[in-house]
């Protein structure tokens, strides 16, 4: 029946203690059998399905309405509609394009660097069918799973939007959409987090993404999601172009009030984001939760008291910053740091992100308009190299589980090799999504146009690309 599951799991090689796996695991003299669909069935636990679910809504409450409100706060009034409506669409659009074929190719096998189109339209999906979580003899409805990571689809092209808001055209940006996740997100998705579960190893251990294999560790999407965003991002805002009267007209925050609200509702779901990537109810999830706590507070304290000695008072606006810097950085490290290593990881990652937003952008002046690459690209860099370090065993760490050696045993955690296999997801993140970016958008800018004109743009986008308005003045 190994042709039920071969699916992904999610996160990084799950870090679960020795004892955690069952005791016949343990004891195990051979490899480890794979269980049938019969057999899955009665692994599945309701409490971890009911948390996987509940995973799902937060990630869902963090596209749409958190980010929507998060990035409209922070463009002018004339614009807050535009912004709203691009980031409700993308997740429409993306939710689609998921269970036509983004699953498939995604959490399917078929190779290390995209996997095949098996269960196009969810063929052979259904609600007697179960996807691996991190521990043998785990499952939960494959349902479950689908959902779950739908929702990481749509939220991630949704966070590019913010680097070029307020200048772009609406379908061009959703056709961008369509061919981004399908060129970009997908495979690199496929890369870090696909691999067959750990009672399936022992039939074929080598199937599993490229990043996966190398042994590259991202909990919840650090490479994945922000690095990926954030240097299309980048790219996106290089390759349209400044706004009409940047550096010459006051272009500041419309509504820092919805900017709060955006970005406390992004903390509440973050908690899906980050803790649900364990794929079930257990301890790990309880330290993934902590963690996400704890690094958001660091990292918005360590922000507000970098602005206070740099410009002599705090600003709502530098807090929230920070608390999203911490969130982003926390999120490839979060099921495998401790508290107190969070701790440090938010206090470390709010210096460097502020030092890319406030002094780096303005020297290279590229109008990244609500700082997608400051925050979320070199946040998740950040993060995604200081998971080698957080998740060494000698200083609390989880460390990393060795699925292949049955019975299993706990590996040896060398961090210097496992910080250089982070840079090197890194990297690969950066090129594969910072090339593909750049031909899909100055392929679409050739073909379609990305930009708006200048009247319409200072006009406002609300009115010129949906005939309406945020407000009535």
């Amino acid at each position: 029946m190994k042709s039920i599951l071969k699916l992904g799991g999610y996160g990084a090689m799950a870090s679960l203690a020795l004892a955690s796996l069952p005791a016949w695991a343990q004891e195990a003299a051979g490899p480890i059998k794979a269980p049938d669909a019969a057999a899955m069935a009665g692994m599945v636990n309701k409490g971890d399905t009911t948390w996987m679910l509940i995973s799902s809504a937060l990630v869902l409450l963090m596209a749409i309405p958190a980010l929507g409100l998060f990035y409209g706060g922070l463009v002018r009034t004339k614009n807050m509609l535009s912004v709203l409506m691009q980031v409700f669409m993308i997740v429409a659009i993306v939710a689609v394009i998921w269970v036509v074929y983004g699953y498939s190719v995604t959490f399917t096998g078929g190779g290390p660097f995209i996997g095949g189109f098996s269960k196009m339209f969810l063929a052979g999906v259904n609600t007697g069918t179960y996807a691996a979580t991190f521990s043998n003899n785990v499952y939960i409805p494959e349902y479950a799973f689908v959902i779950f990571q739908m929702t990481f689809a749509c939220i991630t092209p949704g966070l590019i939007v913010g680097a070029f808001a307020e200048r772009i055209k609406f379908w061009p940006l959703m056709l961008f959409s369509v061919l981004w996740v399908t060129a970009v997100y997908f495979p690199v998705a496929h890369m870090v987090w696909y691999w067959a579960g750990p009672d399936f190893l022992s039939d074929n251990t080598a199937d599993a993404g490229y990043l996966w294999g190398m042994g590259a560790l991202d909990f919840a999407g650090g490479t994945v999601v922000h690095i990926n965003a954030g240097i299309a991002g980048l790219v996106g805002c290089l390759v349209i172009g400044k706004r009409v009267g940047f550096g010459k007209e006051n272009m500041a925050p419309h509504s820092l009030t919805m900017t709060m609200v955006g970005a406390s509702m992004l903390w509440v779901g973050w908690f899906g984001f980050n803790a649900g990537s364990n794929l079930e109810a257990n301890g790990i999830t309880a330290l993934a939760f902590i963690n996400t706590f704890v690094a958001t507070a660091a990292a918005a304290l360590a922000w507000v008291l970098v602005e206070q000695l740099k410009q002599g008072r705090p600003s709502l606006l530098g807090a929230v910053t920070g608390a999203v810097a911490g969130l982003v950085a926390i999120t490839p490290a979060s099921g495998f740091a401790t508290p107190m290593t969070s701790i440090v990881l938010g206090l470390v990652v709010s210096p460097i992100c502020f030092f890319f937003v406030s002094y780096v952008k303005g020297k290279l002046k590229y109008d990244d308009s609500l700082d997608v690459f400051g925050v979320h690209c070199v946040g998740g860099i950040v993060g995604a190299i200081a998971t080698g370090i957080v998740a060494d065993p000698s200083l609390g760490g989880q460390g990393w589980f060795d699925y292949t050696v049955f019975p299993a045993v706990a590996g040896t955690y060398d961090m210097g090799a496992q910080v250089v296999t982070q840079i090197k997801a890194v990297s690969i993140t950066l090129l594969w999504s910072g090339v593909v970016s750049f031909i899909l958008f100055k392929g679409i800018d050739m073909i379609f146009g990305l930009r708006p004109s200048a009247d319409d743009e200072r006009q406002g986008l609300d009115q010129t690309s949906h005939g309406e308005s945020a407000y009535n003045m």
